[in-house]
């Protein structure tokens, strides 16, 4: 939905040009006809061929005047009218179709409509197939005719029994109609892709790959808004959450594993057993990624001041401010090799983008080793960032 600009010129009609030629042997005048796509540019030179011979012509031609007509369109209005909109895009209230001319020109990287209607069945069909989740960033005008809006889309399709999530992140031009006021175009950018004009190959399999098998046991997870997917990572705002921690060895190793689920098991100054939550983190706090911890999180209803305390000094509860982190997906059984080398990946990929990275890592593991086969496997590896705009 989209990070180009579009223009909407409107051109007023030209008439056709009346040229007198003159033979160079003394004959009548005669008057030649051209047909509009003879003339570009503020002046021209024009070959005519005429009793086989070549007479060259210099015509001298007023520039057309190429600026919208005025128009009475309240733009600033229409960005309010997106921001309520917007939201409703798949939900059973959906949008205002009136606020579209009936020939609108949808475009994104794998679909194509030239209608009202055609849009409308359009969004239909990804609420039937996938359950979409939508999320509006921000509304802007970006020129006289054209509103950009930015937007998180989730997605669940149903049809497969995985139902596997896929993420689109973008911009969407809405361009103006400015003699009617209405939406008459609406096309889309995708974050993840660099060919997003359709039919975009690199669109399609952008969608393929997503459909791959990641399994998430049905448990509590700290909770995130993903705010822009590329072709390598998620950015993700996470709220604050808790965690119990204990000392580790590596990024992939499970040493202080058994000291913080015993904390949850009843192993606590009130023996009370915690519900289990997902994932399970190793933190690296230093550059080498050598100083590492273990941490299982807490259910988000809990307060650190009304937890018990811990039975073992080795053990502490530590409260995770959230904040913008940058996190790359994938699966198998993760080595320390492995999982050192996603993370210098994910670092490399940031800095190649622009962005601020913390030092050091989180490991994030979703599912129990013994009972998960490897190739469903949910990793993850997360950077911290020092800053973000979705500006």
């Amino acid at each position: 939905m989209a990070s180009t600009q579009l223009s909407h010129h409107n051109f007023r009609p030209i008439p056709a040009v009346r040229l007198t030629s003159h033979r160079l042997s003394p004959t009548k005048p005669t008057t030649t006809r051209l047909p509009l796509q003879y003339f570009k540019n503020k002046s021209s030179t024009l070959k005519l061929k005429a009793d086989q011979k070549h007479i060259k012509w210099a015509i001298g031609l007023s520039l057309v005047d190429q600026s919208p007509p005025k128009s009475t369109v309240d733009v600033e209005r229409l960005v309010g009218f997106l921001y309520d909109d917007l939201p409703h895009l798949f939900d059973d209230q959906g949008i205002d179709r009136t606020a579209y001319d009936e020939v609108v020109k949808f475009r994104d990287p794998i679909t194509k409509h030239d209608t009202i209607s055609g849009y409308l069945f359009n969004i239909t069909l990804l609420k039937t197939l996938f359950r979409p989740e939508f999320q509006l960033h921000w509304v802007k005008q970006t020129g006289p005719y054209e509103i950009t809006t930015r937007w998180t889309m989730i997605m669940k399709f149903i049809l497969l029994p995985w139902n596997p999530e896929l993420v689109f992140t973008g911009t969407s031009i809405m361009g103006i109609n400015p003699e009617t006021g209405k939406f008459c175009s609406h096309v889309d950018f995708w974050d993840s892709i660099k060919k997003n004009d359709y039919f975009s190959l690199e669109g399609l399999l952008d969608v393929l790959k997503q459909l791959r098998i990641y399994k998430t046991p049905d448990l509590e997870s700290p909770k995130y808004q993903i705010l822009k997917r590329t072709a390598n990572y998620e950015v993700r705002k996470y709220t604050p959450f808790i965690v119990v921690e204990a000392n580790g060895d590596k990024l992939a190793g499970s040493t202080g594993f058994n000291d913080v689920t015993g904390y949850i098991f009843g192993k606590n100054s009130r023996s009370e057993k915690i519900p289990m939550t997902t994932p399970v983190f190793t933190q690296a706090s230093d550059a080498e990624l050598s100083k590492v911890s273990i941490q299982v999180v807490l259910p988000l209803e809990k307060d650190i001041s009304s937890l018990p305390d811990p039975n073992q000094e080795t053990i502490s509860l530590r409260k995770v401010e959230g904040g913008i982190a940058a996190v790359l997906k994938f699966s198998g059984r993760a080595t320390e090799e492995i999982v050192q080398e996603k993370e210098k990946a994910l670092r490399d990929s940031l800095i190649n983008d622009g962005l601020k990275p913390k030092t050091g890592c989180l490991f994030a593991r979703y599912n129990d080793p013994g009972r998960t086969r490897s190739f469903v496997m949910r990793n993850e590896v997360l950077i911290w960032l020092e800053e973000f705009s979705l500006d």
